[in-house]
């Protein structure tokens, strides 16, 4: 009995051992780890749903956590800007995912002219490439487009530096984060498979956002924005740039407008009444999803989803 007792405890002890401490910086990072350590951990995260990762303040606690995480992800420099200064203090793997090698990268301006057109007419307006949550997006041409979580290829690439790393710190566990890898690939495979033909036939539908953080979904898909609404949020644009805008919807035509959760700019009603516009919400950090082994899958598929209810009902 004390022996059956004794193997139990270092049992135990070996599981509770086992566990890897992972950190993420943002949620869709969070969601691709939880589906390379689902049935061995739970990966956290570190900024709380609708903080902004371009200007977030990082509280005593949150250093602590960057310190602590055995292993920690987050997407660069171009993304969180308040990170660099506290990664000095840690003496524990950190990965940058942009920097990883298989990556695809986009840059602001990548085959689209009309978007350097654009921001030549925010910068006219003296308005900056902004969401309506405070970001304070640099979407200069030729700069980093870093929102290149949605792209599957990327999150596959994300994924099995995650699988490999945590082999690393858990060989015992080593089989299962390679057989979460693989099924993880394998049904963001079915899931390409399904949205796919589903976002075929939105080809050619006008559709404008107001944070230009989808080009990495939309050239997966072959689609792309009419446009970019983006304002500061402490700022109302003025009358004239209001009007460029409106003026723009109208000769568009029947189209959607998208922000995303969870503020709806207050430019939206504006630019849209009285217009065939209807306005919409896609969320590319997906706020409000359960972390587990299929969150990444239904963060992409919810983009599909509403790119598809607005648009077909046109």
């Amino acid at each position: 009995m004390l022996r059956l007792f004794c193997l139990f405890t270092l049992l135990f002890v070996a599981s509770a051992q086992a566990e890897v401490r992972v950190l993420t910086s943002i949620k869709p990072l969070q969601l691709i780890a939880a589906a390379v350590q689902d049935g061995i951990g739970s990966p956290d995260v570190l900024l709380p749903p609708g903080a902004s990762p371009h200007h977030y303040a990082l509280r005593p606690s949150d250093v602590r956590r960057v310190r602590d995480a055995d292993l920690l992800y987050w997407i660069g420099p171009d993304m969180e800007a308040f990170l660099p200064r506290v990664l000095g203090s840690r003496d524990k793997p950190q990965v940058a995912v942009q920097d990883l090698p298989g990556m695809t990268l986009r840059h602001f301006g990548d085959s689209h002219s009309h978007d350097e057109h654009e921001h030549d007419e925010h910068d006219h307006g003296h308005e900056h490439a902004s969401d309506d949550l405070g970001h304070d997006h640099d979407h200069r041409p030729g700069s980093l487009d870093a929102h290149l979580w949605l792209a599957a290829d990327n999150a596959k690439v994300i994924a099995a530096r995650m699988a490999a790393d945590l082999a690393k710190l858990d060989a015992a566990n080593a089989a299962r984060y390679a057989a979460n890898l693989q099924a993880f690939e394998a049904r963001l495979d079915v899931l390409d498979g399904r949205i796919r033909p589903q976002l075929a036939a939105l080809q050619g539908k006008p559709y404008f956002v107001f944070h230009e953080a989808f080009d990495y979904f939309e050239a997966a898909y072959g689609l792309k924005h009419a446009g970019v609404f983006s304002v500061l949020t402490e700022v109302q644009p003025g009358a004239r740039h209001v009007a460029a805008m409106r003026k723009t919807l109208q000769q568009t035509g029947p189209s959607c407008v998208f922000s995303e959760p969870p503020l709806r700019p207050r430019l939206a009603e504006t630019l849209s009444a009285g217009l065939p516009v209807k306005l919409a919400e896609l969320d590319a950090l997906g706020g409000t999803l359960p972390v587990n082994a299929t969150g990444y899958e239904q963060l992409l598929e919810n983009l599909a989803g509403g790119l598809s209810e607005c648009l077909n009902s046109l």
